[in-house]
């Protein structure tokens, strides 16, 4: 049976390439967030490859849709559970592609367009392997469903959010996500984030008489100091976490950059908006900064916060605001669900991948929260967020056979 789910993912290389490139030719940005008709070709492709599948498709606010599709095996057994998302990020059409963003055009073993990595690849990979365990389902109890969510680059709140919340068939004994990576990394946890903003008070004048103004922009810049002081915050990793990052190094930093080990045990901060004053002859009387915190395992956004408001406590003037907020996450790599994904890419690749942290965030984070082991395990992202976005189809085939023979071995408990 392992070589008959082998032979069927082969045989479906065309059609993901295919595929992949019929989900990017719908657009699917986020902002604006609409993910009705991508949503509805994902359904019918869902039809097409496994017509006996249980289907729903999950139309919410703002055009946010979501779609769940389970099959059912022989009887009562684990739940392996695929999870992507729909939505990209947004065209931008304005810069230089050389290829059309919506075009999904095919150059050689390459897939192009907006989503083609992030993550429409990985969800025509899913689909595949999919439809290889739907021809094999008289063989293996228990369910996999494919959940796909309409809302992720906004942080999931309509998306895998709303399904953990309102659909209990997307809690899984596993959930795998084909989320960008490289097919040489298993992914299992991620940093956490505080995303903040500061708002500086102060007092407007003409730039001629500053004596008679008190200049929010310069409060601002001493917060924003404080601030990057919680890239020093000492941090205690955990034992487990700190072997992982360290035996995955040589491999996950050729990949990466050099400096990922680092970071993925450090707290990072990105200044990423400053607003302050309308003229330079001005005093400004306000300013505003918003930022990204990321935490590694080992700290908890409550102390992270914490150490926030201290270092802010002697800056008068100045209202700290956390907009967003999650804990890092982990999961074990010695848990069935990271073991199954390993030996299977071992086999679909023909070399073993590496288990390591993630640097950014996914769906993963929503899952684990809830208690869930969950596995990112996907394509290379080339152009991400830039132009010329693709994914290699190569990958993509070794993506859908690891997952194929993986939830094949966690649902028969091998």
């Amino acid at each position: 049976m392992r070589e008959a789910l082998k032979a069927s993912v082969a045989a479906r290389r065309e059609w993901i390439a295919a595929t992949t490139a019929r989900l990017v030719a719908i657009p699917s940005p986020n902002p604006p967030l609409d993910t009705r008709a991508v949503a509805s070709v994902a359904a019918e492709l869902v039809r097409e490859v496994a017509p006996d599948a249980e289907l729903e498709v999950i139309q919410l606010d703002h055009g946010v849709t979501n779609l769940v599709a389970v099959l059912r095996g022989t009887g009562a057994g684990k739940r392996v559970v695929f999870s992507g998302h729909l939505d990209t990020y947004p065209l931008l059409e304005d810069l230089p592609w050389s290829v059309a963003p919506l075009g999904g055009e095919r150059r050689g073993g390459r897939i192009h367009g907006r989503g083609a990595c992030d993550m429409k690849g990985g969800i025509a990979a899913a689909l595949a392997a999919f439809a290889a365990l739907a021809e094999t389902r008289a063989e293996w109890p228990g369910e996999v469903v494919l959940a796909l969510s309409g809302d992720e680059e906004s942080m999931g709140t309509l998306g895998a959010r709303w399904l953990l919340d309102n659909r209990p068939v997307v809690r899984g004994d596993a959930v795998l996500i084909p989320d960008v990576g490289s097919p040489a990394v298993v992914r299992c946890g991620e940093k956490g984030f505080l995303w903040f903003e500061l708002e500086a008070a102060g007092k407007a004048a003409h730039g001629a008489h500053v004596h008679l103004g008190d200049n929010a922009a310069e409060r601002l810049m001493e917060a924003l100091r404080a601030v990057l002081a919680l890239r020093d915050m000492p941090i205690a990793t955990p034992p487990a976490v700190e072997a992982t990052i360290r035996a995955a190094a040589p491999v996950s930093e050729t990949l990466a950059g050099a400096g990922e080990s680092r970071v993925l045990r450090s707290v990072t901060v990105n200044i990423g908006q400053v607003e302050a004053g309308t003229s330079p002859n001005l005093v400004p009387g306000s300013a505003r900064a918003r930022g990204d915190i990321r935490l590694p395992l080992g700290v908890t956004t409550a102390e992270a916060e914490a150490f926030l408001r201290r270092a802010l406590a002697s800056v008068p003037g100045v209202t700290l605001r956390i907009l967003r907020r999650t804990e890092p996450s982990w999961t074990d790599p010695a848990h069935p669900a990271v073991r199954a994904v390993v030996a299977a890419a071992s086999e679909a690749r023909g070399a073993a991948p590496v288990v390591n942290m993630r640097v950014g965030g996914s769906d993963a984070r929503v899952f684990r929260a809830d208690g869930l082991p969950t596995v990112v395990y996907g394509p290379t992202p080339h152009g991400l967020g830039g132009v010329d976005e693709f994914v290699a189809l190569d990958e993509l085939t070794v993506v859908a056979e690891t997952y194929a023979l993986a939830t094949w071995d966690l649902l028969r408990g091998t």
